[in-house]
């Protein structure tokens, strides 16, 4: 059986463990916090992604569009096809908005 200590807390905090703790023990449940948190398992970078690289991500994601329409905007002329002039326009304002 392992030896047991005692550890005093603020009243407040054993509020939180309990409200959190679900079926576990006290016990089971602080050990589970720690355990997260010293194998890096409550560290900020799994929070999310940071402003720069949403912001990134939105550039990109716009390049990536861009290059798509110009694909396609070459491959029909490249068979051909005559594009209706106001689709060409439609295509061509959206190919330039998101150049901006």
């Amino acid at each position: 059986m392992p030896e047991k200590k005692m550890l005093i807390v603020d009243s407040d905090v054993v509020s939180k463990i309990d409200d959190n703790r679900g079926d576990m023990s006290r016990s089971e449940f602080i050990n589970l916090l720690i355990d997260t948190q010293l194998k890096g398992g409550g560290s900020d970078s799994a929070a999310g992604a940071s402003r720069e690289e949403f912001l990134q991500f939105q550039e990109d994601t716009r390049e990536l569009l861009r290059n798509f329409l110009e694909f396609f905007i070459s491959y029909g002329l490249e068979l051909g096809k005559q594009p209706k002039d106001r689709e060409f326009e439609q295509l061509s304002r959206k190919l330039q908005s998101l150049g901006k």
